[in-house]
């Protein structure tokens, strides 16, 4: 039985591989960097008397941490690859005004991992970007700006229209230019309600297999599906 209904096994495990190295990469690094970049010990000594807890232990944390967010980074481009390789999707890799496309459905895409991930004027230029890929080679196409996870656990698919601090004013509506959530996006791209609390409750799975060891205190654990429902409203 595949791990998800609309990928290979093949492609979602070597893709899944690819995090997985990112993040054991990105802790190699912080373990050399971290005093690289001026621990502040100021801080670190508030830190860990208010959790109760060693600076050596501390230390390790904000190894965790800071690979953590290296790690995040990373996961607009695994959503964009897993979307990439969806049937009757490609993925248009890195440099592009877009991430991904569908030729049949019209619809062209720029991914990021969360809400947040992107900063003000760089909605703008998203903005702008999706206008002018409308305008010209992609006429006719509906345009998204995919946030995987969604601001407040909306769900959301409506007009993008992001604000530009420069002129104090939002960018105009465009019906074919729109800003939705990842859970949504991810139903549109497959076709197949709820896909991505499918591809969510795969992954421990998948990467047990990838890395031989078990999965079940993941799996077992109460907050594993609770974690997915506090990131989206029904």
């Amino acid at each position: 039985m595949q791990l998800v209904p609309f990928l290979e096994d093949e492609i979602f495990l070597k893709e899944i591989s690819k995090v997985l190295s990112i993040a054991d990469k990105a802790s190699e690094d912080q373990a050399q960097k971290l005093f690289k970049n001026s621990i502040d010990p100021f801080s670190a000594v508030f830190d860990a008397a208010r959790q109760h807890i060693p600076l050596s232990l501390w230390l390790e944390f904000e190894k965790v941490r800071q690979g953590q967010k290296t790690l995040q980074n990373k996961l607009g481009e695994f959503h964009q690859a897993i979307l990439g390789n969806v049937s009757g999707w490609e993925n248009l890799g890195t440099g592009n005004l877009i991430d991904v496309k569908n030729d049949t459905k019209k619809i062209i895409a720029e991914i990021k991992n969360k809400h947040n991930t992107t900063k003000g004027s760089d909605k703008i230029s998203i903005y702008d970007n999706l206008k002018f890929a409308i305008k010209n080679k992609y006429k006719g196409y509906i345009a998204y700006y995919v946030e995987v996870i969604p601001k407040n656990k909306n769900i959301y698919d409506k007009e993008f229209v992001p604000s530009d601090n420069k002129t104090k004013s939002r960018r105009r509506e465009v019906k074919n230019i729109r800003v939705i959530d990842g859970k949504s996006f991810y139903a549109l791209a497959t076709g197949i309600p709820d896909v991505l609390l499918l591809m969510y409750k795969a992954l421990p799975k998948a990467i047990g297999q990838i890395m031989n060891i078990p999965m079940e205190t993941i799996l077992n654990d109460n907050l594993f599906l609770e974690l997915f429902e506090k990131s989206y409203n029904k």
